[in-house]
């Protein structure tokens, strides 16, 4: 790992306080990027920034390539003149720390950037050259609006399958809403794009997540079905999940399409490296979601109800990772080796080089033996109090077992655990710590609750959550623990 010691702040791009309901690539990204500089900061962690699909998941987008279209910045189009005020404040809501309302964004939103779309007689032929991914993208999600938003699964068999007469008919049928998701992805990668630089210039470095599988409704599956374990249909046969463990006593169900790795093998995976060369445009640091599963993965039944019945595959494990570090050798990856890790596990992520994670919320087993605890972590790691997908230190107090608590408690040598799990962090020799920015503002909320559905990726900060104060009080951490970064 070429990360020096150093420390970062996890929050998705859509949990930024914000005017119009979600957060964007606005004024308030870029403030957060300041918060961060002054905090002592060197990265911020976001999770997938795709287009999502039905549950607004990030880890289901519709395309491994295109860019969220809430996440764009309203109020750059109405400077450009393609929005008028009255049109932007239409879609204003009170910055007070609800929920995201999903179903009103996409509605606002999708709305106005149809007007700009409309207004914008620019040229995108540079665009497209340089995303040959655009088009099919552009047509997917313009045929899904034709049919109603129904899932890929429920499509007219013709197109379905691509045959060339139906793509031929719809590309010509639906030429404007083609060239409205064309530029709507224009305009994402041109305000991320920016974005980023002034992330960089700031000595801010973006992590991002990669899921380890894409989703069954989605253009991947669509425009290049040959990659992935499909019946003589087009449907999965097996579907991807995971066995019952500390998340979930049935598993979790994903039910993403399980990839055909003969077929991929015979192609050089070159499926994986168009997809890993489109992340790192985008990010600084891939978090490879799900890393075990490049060594065998969770195989469950299409029909199944829940994860419990399903079965371990042998997936290529080195020979796939290896190929992808050499491709993108310049490329920092973390792998996350959380869940069921076997010692064949543990042998690819050591053969690989990649840092592991370790997880403080789950290290206070009261025999002492996890491989979590502070005094067991390794330089070549990053430590998280807790992912995304774990309860912010304030539930977690709440929530966790009482003998878990006792044994921190004499670990840690404090009843005041929220500040000494973050001293915890800081002070452990893994090379970056990440905490999520709720553990920081003393909120329990969560971002996400595996295998569970509605009330997930909705979390919103309020318009004064990011004080001064507050960066100071990160910034001391930061400095008394070694992790100033520029400083090392």
């Amino acid at each position: 790992m070429n990360i020096k010691r150093s420390s970062g702040i996890l929050l998705p791009l859509f949990s930024l306080p914000s005017p119009y309901g979600i957060g964007d690539m606005g004024k308030k990204a870029y403030e957060f990027i300041d918060f961060l500089k002054s905090a002592g900061q060197s990265y911020w962690q976001v999770l997938p920034l795709g287009h999502i699909g039905c549950g607004a998941s990030p880890y289901q987008s519709c395309s491994s390539f295109a860019g969220n279209p809430l996440f764009i910045d309203l109020e750059e189009l109405c400077t450009l003149g393609l929005l008028s005020e009255d049109e932007l404040g239409s879609a204003r809501r009170p910055c007070d720390g609800s929920n995201v309302d999903y179903g009103d964004v996409t509605e606002t939103h999708m709305r106005l950037l149809r007007l700009a779309c409309e207004r914008d007689t620019g040229d995108i032929s540079d665009f497209e050259r340089s995303n040959p991914w655009h088009s099919d993208y552009a047509l997917f999600m313009a045929l899904q609006k034709h049919f109603g938003g129904a899932p890929l699964s429920d499509w007219d068999d013709d197109i379905r399958r691509r045959q060339p007469h139906a793509v031929e008919r719809y590309t010509e049928l639906l030429s404007d809403d083609i060239l409205f998701y064309k530029r709507v992805q224009l305009y994402f990668f041109r305000q991320w794009d920016r974005l980023r630089s002034y992330a960089h210039e700031n000595g801010v470095g973006i992590i991002g997540d990669l899921p380890i599988y894409v989703a069954a409704d989605s253009v991947d599956v669509w425009r290049e079905p040959q990659w992935f374990l499909l019946d003589a249909k087009g449907f999965p046969t097996e579907v991807s999940g995971v066995p019952p463990d500390l998340f979930s006593k049935d598993g979790q169900l994903w039910g993403n399409p399980l990839y055909d790795y003969d077929a991929m093998k015979a192609d050089g995976y070159g499926w994986w490296i168009r997809r890993i060369g489109a992340a790192s445009r985008m990010f600084d640091v891939l978090r490879i979601d799900h890393f075990r599963a490049f060594e065998s993965f969770w195989a469950v039944p299409a029909d199944a109800e829940t994860a419990v019945d399903g079965r371990w595959v042998k997936a290529p494990g080195m020979e796939l990772v290896g190929t992808l570090t050499s491709w993108f050798s310049s490329t920092q990856f973390i792998a996350e080796d959380l869940g069921i890790i076997t010692q064949e596990v543990r042998k690819l992520l050591s053969d690989s080089g990649l840092p592991g994670m370790t997880v403080l919320e789950f290290a206070f087993d009261p025999d002492g033996g996890s491989a979590y605890l502070p005094h067991r972590h390794v330089r070549n790691s990053v430590c998280y109090v807790g992912t995304h997908d774990n309860a912010p230190i304030q539930s977690w107090l709440s929530e966790e077992a009482p003998e878990r608590l006792r044994f921190a408690q004499e670990y840690l040598g404090t009843d005041d655990l929220r500040s000494a799990l973050m001293r915890a962090g800081m002070a452990s020799v893994s090379d970056l710590f990440v905490a999520q920015m709720q553990d920081w503002l003393h909120s329990g909320t969560r971002t996400n609750t595996p295998g569970t559905v509605g009330g997930n990726w909705c979390l919103r900060l309020k318009s004064g959550d990011l004080t001064d104060s507050l960066a100071a009080e990160i910034y001391e951490y930061t400095r008394i623990y070694g992790r100033l970064k520029w400083k090392n």
